[in-house]
């Protein structure tokens, strides 16, 4: 019996074994495939992920932006308040103070209406004694001649004029009724000259002339009292 050559049961052991089979070469492919899906799934799931966390920090910031907006409108709307408060409290006084002044106004227009009443009272009592010295004057006037005895000043010596920067003789006409009084004076003879001084001693001295007490002109028989017209003179110095 002779024994096997030893290299024979090692090519016989390669034949069996061969090349692989073409399922085994395929197996590790797709498992590589796969592994790679699921990588790109998971890498597109991480970005999405991360898309949302920077969308959630954008609404965050929008969210606090939105709530200081709000503060600041809440603040905003604070402050209109209170001004339209302090306008409200001012159209108040400021209506109460118009209020008032309305009515000082109208206290004021009635006093002038009251005044001006007054006033045209006045002038109408002015008017008619005016008329009553008129119609006073109108009656006779006696002239004074022998037959008169002429009224006598009595007081003559304490009506003095005041007057400043003039000197020189007035003499002022004047009207005396029966019972001694004065109804009326005119400026019979003036001073020289013009001037403010010299219109004032004019007038000091017409009123001046008012002011005399006279024991009237009588007829030379004193029966009779009359009313002349008769010149009183002041020497001014």
């Amino acid at each position: 019996m002779r024994t096997p050559t030893p290299w024979i049961p090692a090519i016989l052991a390669l034949a069996l074994l061969g090349p692989a089979p073409a399922s085994a070469a395929a197996k590790p492919k797709g498992a590589a495939t796969a592994l790679q899906a699921q990588i790109k799934k998971l890498t597109a799931e991480r970005d999405e992920l991360a898309d949302r966390l920077k969308a959630t920090e954008s609404l965050q910031e929008d969210l606090a932006a939105a709530q200081k907006s709000r503060d600041l409108a809440r603040q905003e709307t604070e402050a209109v308040r209170k001004q339209l408060d302090q306008l409200k409290a001012a159209l108040s006084e400021n209506q109460g103070s118009a209020d008032t002044l309305l009515k000082e106004i109208q206290k004021g227009k009635d006093a002038v209406a009251a005044r001006e009443a007054t006033i045209q009272e006045l002038r109408d009592q002015l008017a008619k004694l005016t008329e009553q010295k008129t119609a006073e004057a109108g009656k006779a006037v006696v002239a004074i001649t022998p037959d008169i005895v002429p009224a006598r000043p009595l007081n003559l010596n304490k009506i003095t004029p005041k007057v400043r920067k003039v000197s020189g003789v007035v003499v002022v006409n004047v009207l005396i009724a029966e019972n001694g009084d004065v109804l009326d004076t005119r400026l019979l003879q003036a001073l020289p000259g013009e001037g403010e001084y010299v219109t004032k001693a004019h007038e000091a001295c017409l009123e001046a002339a008012k002011r005399i007490v006279f024991d009237p002109a009588r007829t030379a028989d004193g029966k009779a009292r009359v009313r002349v017209w008769q010149g009183v003179g002041f020497y001014l110095d």
